[in-house]
């Protein structure tokens, strides 16, 4: 199917672009000496960036077409990303982070509503494989990055190159998915997710025109669905927040936790993300399969197990053996996390499908802001060891909020 072919591309394009940047942090750390506190606090400007983005990718898409957003945002996320390895001290890297979690949350967000879309109108479920190419493309990136950083290639050069492919990659996946139907229906894709969420708005409106104590009750009305949608939406969030913690821990701590904790050279910290990146990639390409079989909510509360397992055996690793096999469980555990609960967020009602993924991709977001300060802040009173133990907490999390992925299409 060429849609979902052209959809694979963008998922592709942008996993590719954060993960050829992740294995050269440990040399960043080193040549800007920063210590764990500080890194912890740079890297949680991508997600102080995502946030910042807040209502943007909804108005976004629905001015440009989500199309139009996954190409510009592409663009932009290449080039924050090249801007990173240039930085001189800690707050220009800060201020690079910020600007690439900013275009990262615009990119995702209009992204997963084309995938949606293409998923609703083939009448299967691939969002799960979708992201799995997500996971490949950042596999295939961040393998040859850390080639490329322990044969000692210029990070400058590499992130160029990246960029510049990127981008052409998701003008490839452009070109196939506007192939694969007419243009109305392609068109059709942006659209009816904005026309879906003004035609929920104005029917929560609608609901509350009846009358209360002689006033009429539409602001109370409003309030009430206001409150429905969060409620609904809040633990489809948990689960995002826990998927996505992990893989905000595996991009800025794996590669540390190899080299602090199972002594693996510097050049080489990058496998350590590779193995949870790839264990990751190989859960959502059978993610789809499993999710339709048994559904999401015991895959992911299966999920929230290994997760905790991992977390035990990072805790405990002494060697690169056990530490691998870890970081392989978190990858595997996490993998239907993030498009389960995305997924869900496109079937919410009462607020259209660029609307729900906006709302869930924001608060997950929110969530996992405070992952990384909280590793760096216990890593640097009690080792990075025991700042790592919050994996197991998360999976704990996981399993008890993971029966909430069921969110019923019918429901709307």
């Amino acid at each position: 199917m060429r849609a979902a072919a052209g959809v694979g591309l963008y998922f592709t394009g942008n996993g590719a672009v954060f993960a050829a940047l992740l294995p050269w942090y440990p040399l960043l750390v080193d040549r800007l000496g920063l210590s764990s506190w500080q890194f912890g606090l740079v890297v949680a400007c991508f997600a102080v960036g995502s946030l910042l983005s807040s209502a943007l990718p909804a108005a976004l898409i629905t001015r440009f077409g989500a199309h139009r957003v996954v190409i510009g945002g592409t663009v932009m996320l290449g080039a924050a990303a090249c801007a990173t390895v240039w930085s001189v001290n800690g707050v220009m890297m800060a201020m690079c982070l910020l600007l690439l979690g900013c275009c990262d949350a615009i990119v995702d967000v209009a992204q997963n509503v084309v995938g949606i879309s293409v998923q609703e109108r083939s009448g299967r479920t691939i969002l799960s494989s979708m992201h799995a190419l997500w996971s490949l493309g950042g596999l295939l990136s961040g393998a040859a990055a850390t080639a490329a950083a322990s044969s000692g290639a210029d990070m400058r050069a590499w992130l160029a190159l990246i960029g510049v492919t990127t981008v052409l990659v998701t003008l490839v996946g452009r070109r196939l998915i506007g192939g694969s139907a007419s243009p109305r229906r392609i068109a059709g894709s942006d659209a009816d997710s904005a026309s879906g969420s003004e035609t929920d708005s104005r029917t929560a409106e609608q609901s509350g025109s009846g009358l209360d104590g002689g006033r009429r009750g539409g602001d109370g009305a409003a309030g009430r669905s206001k409150r429905a949608i969060m409620a609904a939406a809040l633990p489809l969030a948990i689960v995002a927040i826990c998927g996505a913690a992990v893989e905000d821990i595996a991009n800025n701590w794996a590669g540390l936790a190899a080299v602090e904790l199972a002594d693996v050279p510097a050049a080489s910290a990058g496998i350590a993300f590779s193995i949870v990146i790839g264990s990751q990639c190989l859960g959502r390409f059978s993610g789809d399969v499993l999710v339709a079989k048994f559904g999401a909510g015991r895959i992911a509360r299966l999920g929230g197990g290994l997760i905790a397992v991992g977390g035990v055996g990072v805790i405990a690793a002494q060697e690169p053996i056990l530490l691998l096999v870890a970081m392989g469980a978190l990858g595997f555990g996490s993998a239907t996390l993030v498009p389960g609960a995305l997924g869900a967020a496109g079937r919410l009602p009462g607020v259209g499908r660029a609307g729900g993924v906006t709302l869930v991709n924001w608060l997950m977001r929110v969530g996992y802001l405070g992952t990384s300060p909280l590793v760096g802040v216990v890593a640097a009173g009690a080792g990075l060891r025991w700042g790592l133990g919050v994996l197991v907490l998360i999976g704990i999390v996981t399993m008890v909020f993971a029966h909430r992925l069921g969110v019923r299409s019918d429901e709307r």
